[in-house]
């Protein structure tokens, strides 16, 4: 079952629990999704598992920036409602990276290009991106790498 056929499934049976939250969020989220397919000039049809992970990715961004802005505007009600949405829609992305798997396939990835100081950035970037999408933040990971590039 791809993830795009699992999501139309939980929201048939939230709809019919009448989890009016989750309903909401996964009514978005197929919303998000035709926007995609449309996008893609292919409208009626089904996005793949990577694509759908795209548009997750970009919801769970959405609601994490949503609930920065909120707390700094004193608006924890609705800080506490993108949290609640966000809580779902991480629960259709793949388990995210412990600060210390993190390290380890930074290490094995400078390790394998060879990489010998801050100019190959890109060298390890890119491939780590491509090999945890979905599973790290793009500017933690960012980071993480530019503190070990500096220390060779």
């Amino acid at each position: 079952m791809s993830l795009q056929q699992q999501i139309d499934k939980d929201y048939i049976t939230a709809y019919k629990a009448k989890e009016t939250v989750r309903v909401s969020v996964l009514r978005m989220l197929k919303t998000s999704v035709k926007n995609r397919l449309v996008d893609l000039c292919r409208p009626g049809g089904e996005l793949t598992d990577e694509e759908m992970m795209d548009v997750l990715i970009k919801e769970a961004k959405q609601r994490r920036d949503s609930i920065s802005e909120y707390n700094k505007a004193s608006r924890p009600d609705l800080a506490d409602k993108e949290a609640q949405e966000l809580v779902i829609l991480e629960g259709y992305l793949p388990k995210a990276l412990s600060d210390e798997e993190l390290a380890k396939a930074i290490e094995d990835m400078v390790a394998k290009v060879g990489a010998k100081g801050p100019a190959d950035m890109g060298k390890v970037m890119g491939p780590l991106m491509k090999a945890y999408k979905g599973r790290v933040d793009g500017g933690k990971l960012s980071q993480a790498v530019k503190a070990r590039l500096a220390a060779l």
